[in-house]
């Protein structure tokens, strides 16, 4: 019995390459495959899921996030607080009495 073909395994950066060969279309996609010892319809895959992902990488809006709402008056609940301890520490620690 002969040895059965261990399936290959191709990186990220593997299959970018071979995607954006295809994307350029300087070559036929049986001529990328051939060259770099990939199934055509493998490259065209590749091709394929990388045109799909484009469309993401350009989504985000620049600038600040938006603002929770809810979460707002929280986090300036926890400031105060903080900041309500931070005076009374250094009240003590400074022998004042201030209240």
């Amino acid at each position: 019995m002969s040895e059965a073909k261990k399936r290959k395994v191709h990186g990220a950066e593997y299959k970018a390459k071979v995607g954006l060969e295809a994307i350029r279309g300087t070559k036929t996609i049986n001529q990328i495959a051939q060259e770099y010892g990939v199934h055509p319809v493998q490259v065209g895959q590749w091709k394929k899921e990388i045109l799909e992902q484009a469309r993401t990488l350009f989504e985000g809006k620049r600038g600040p996030k938006p603002v929770n709402e809810h979460s707002e008056p929280e986090r300036l609940y926890s400031e105060i607080g903080k900041l309500k301890m931070e005076l009374d520490w250094l009240k003590k620690k400074s022998g004042l009495s201030l209240s």
